[in-house]
């Protein structure tokens, strides 16, 4: 009984603790649009319109799969609901491609505020988002269930990735008040640039490694 209801109380777990930074996600460009000063920050840029809306659509859109992730993974959705399932999991993707190519475009006109190697880092990010969200739909089309399953699973890490980086911050800030932290220059904020999605794909991977090796066991 618990083990069965476990995945699901963690899910709920996960909604809890990913819904505020969606909210915070979602409204901050209306927010900035309205001239709040506390949303106005260095991302939004005067004169320049594309990059701010290439900046908006990314928040926007990246509060959409953030807060999507749980459904997709929730087990009782898959089996008792296929169809809202594919729903989601098609929204997920497309607007993983959306949220990623935004990215992309704002990284390219304005760079990013800890310079070329937190660009080179996020850039990276974003490519391999639209390219999990793009094998994640070739393969439920293909009906290939284990690759179409694997690179899901890439992109819900993924998709997850700007609220880990927030946590990562957080706990640092709780357990060392900030050591190593420099304006987004210092050794952790040049650290944190791919350690918010790298070891935890890292991870996922050796996971597939592990469920490889177990299938070709003789039984």
């Amino acid at each position: 009984m618990i083990r069965r209801v476990l995945p699901s109380a963690l899910l709920v777990l996960l909604v809890l603790m990913v819904l505020p930074f969606a909210w915070h996600a979602l409204t901050r460009p209306v927010l900035a649009l309205q001239g709040v000063p506390e949303a106005l920050d260095r991302l939004f840029h005067p004169g320049a319109p594309l990059s701010n809306l290439a900046i908006y659509a990314h928040m926007i859109t990246g509060a959409v799969i953030t807060a999507t992730v749980p459904l997709q993974l929730l087990p009782v959705i898959r089996r008792r609901a296929p169809r809202l399932h594919r729903l989601s999991g098609y929204t997920l993707a497309t607007t993983a491609v959306f949220t990623g190519l935004a990215g992309l475009l704002y990284i390219a006109l304005q760079g990013t505020v800890g310079g070329p190697w937190m660009s080179g880092w996020f850039a990276l990010y974003g490519a391999l988002m639209i390219l999990a969200a793009s094998n994640t739909v070739y393969h439920a089309i293909d009906k290939d269930v284990t690759r179409h399953r694997r690179w899901a699973l890439r992109l819900m890490v993924l998709a997850v990735g700007s609220y880990l980086y927030r946590l990562h911050y957080g706990l640092w800030f709780a357990t060392t008040g900030g050591i190593g932290v420099d304006d987004f220059h210092g050794p952790f904020d040049r650290a944190m640039v791919w350690a918010f999605y790298l070891p935890y794909l890292a991870l996922l991977e050796l996971w597939f490694l592990g469920e490889r090796r177990l299938s070709r066991k003789p039984t």
